[in-house]
């Protein structure tokens, strides 16, 4: 009798799994969740409540038994909403058939990644990178190729076309393009962003464009145009190879809602439709109802929002780029301030480690969004002009403490 050879053990989970990082803001973050005394700037989320009307239509919804299984895709009167709504703020005509409601902007990216890669496909990306984007393609099979973006001594932060379209290799599947930008806030001119859709177009590469900051613009000068920054469905045909996420959280400050939306070419709605059945069955109907009311009712709260961000942006600016140890980059867009720490002794993550333990102000480390980003820490300043003012008074002080 042959003695039986046993097979060699597979690894008890996911490789793919296994090899991703710890999220490191939620690292900083769980370290003083419930600290009454820090001034919250880590996570990127506003802090005024969500509007009463939002509240009320998914009670109502809730009061008539709207709590079973709906359109996986989203509800016709939703779709239609989305559709309205790009129409009012950029004035481009997009069918209804072409969105898909997610749970959430993450759940969004998750399914356009999903709709076009397989294994080993490269996706290009700017960096330093908001990291979610950057494990989704990990999961998804891809391979995420970073391209850095250049940080000028002025404070100007520039993505080097040339340097990205260099990048491209025969595995290339697609190009990843957040703008504005989460952590840097920069915000991708027009120009390029009509160069790229050549230049894909020529290639036959996606292009997915993360929109989720498009309210929140700041020109100081830059800029000629007014409202909203430009979306790629302004200048890309229905039959483009162009997938567009955003979601409910950031404009409306319903971040634990979990609501978002694709936009996709032409003819794949049975794709996604597959996509939502597969992943998550969709999104709760009276959540929905929410989301309608969000789109129908709250552009008034939105502009509040964008103007209240644009006073703690100032304050934030003004306090910290005078010091002879920061580097501070002016956000053209989002709510997120991105500076350089010169001197650090140990990494980002240690140093905002520190400055909570110290001076009980969360911020991001710069090092959770890529290497690149390692001697920067970002800051959240969706937060009232006077939180922005309380946290200079603490921030201040501790860096120069580390100046010299």
């Amino acid at each position: 009798m042959t003695d039986m050879i046993p097979a060699p053990l597979r690894p008890f989970c996911s490789s793919r799994v296994q090899e991703m990082p710890d999220n490191q803001i939620v690292a900083v973050a769980d370290l003083a969740r419930h600290d009454a005394s820090v001034v919250r700037l880590w996570i990127g989320e506003g802090d005024l409540p969500t509007p009463e009307p939002i509240k009320q239509a998914a009670m109502e919804a809730i009061g008539h038994d709207d709590t079973r299984y709906s359109y996986s895709q989203g509800t016709p009167a939703l779709r239609q909403a989305l559709s309205d709504y790009h129409r009012r703020h950029w004035q481009v005509e997009v069918d209804p058939a072409r969105f898909c409601v997610s749970i959430g902007g993450m759940n969004a990216v998750v399914m356009a990644m999903q709709a076009i890669l397989d294994e080993g496909d490269e996706v290009i990306m700017p960096s330093p990178a908001w990291p979610n984007a950057k494990q989704v393609i990990a999961i998804t099979g891809g391979i995420n190729v970073p391209v850095a973006f250049d940080f000028h001594a002025d404070g100007e932060i520039v993505l080097d076309l040339d340097k990205l379209f260099a990048a491209v290799t025969e595995r290339t599947r697609a190009i990843f393009i957040n703008s504005p930008s989460n952590p840097t806030g920069w915000r991708m001119p027009l120009e390029d962003m009509q160069r790229l859709r050549d230049f894909c177009r020529e290639k036959g590469l996606w292009i997915v464009a993360d929109e989720v900051y498009n309210h929140f613009v700041y020109d100081d000068g830059i800029y000629d145009d007014e409202g909203p920054a430009a979306s790629f469905l302004q200048i890309c045909e229905p039959s483009d190879r162009l997938l567009v996420t955003n979601t409910f959280s950031k404009n409306w400050c319903m971040t634990g809602w979990r609501a978002g939306w694709v936009v996709f070419p032409d003819g794949m709605d049975q794709l996604f439709a597959r996509l939502c059945q597969y992943n998550t069955t969709g999104v709760a109907p009276f959540i929905q109802h929410a989301c309608v009311a969000a789109l129908e009712t709250g552009d008034d709260f939105i502009a509040h929002q964008v103007e209240r961000c644009r006073q703690s942006r100032q304050i934030l600016v003004d306090g910290l780029a005078p010091l002879d140890n920061v580097t501070v980059f002016s956000p053209q867009g989002t709510f997120y301030l991105f500076f350089r720490v010169h001197g650090l002794t140990g990494s980002s993550l240690d140093m905002a480690k520190r400055i909570l333990r110290e001076a009980k102000v969360g911020v991001a480390p710069g090092s959770a969004f890529g290497p690149e980003g390692d001697d920067y820490l970002r800051i959240c300043f969706a937060v009232a002009p006077a939180l922005a003012e309380e946290a200079l008074t603490r921030l201040v002080p501790f860096l120069k403490t580390l100046d010299g």
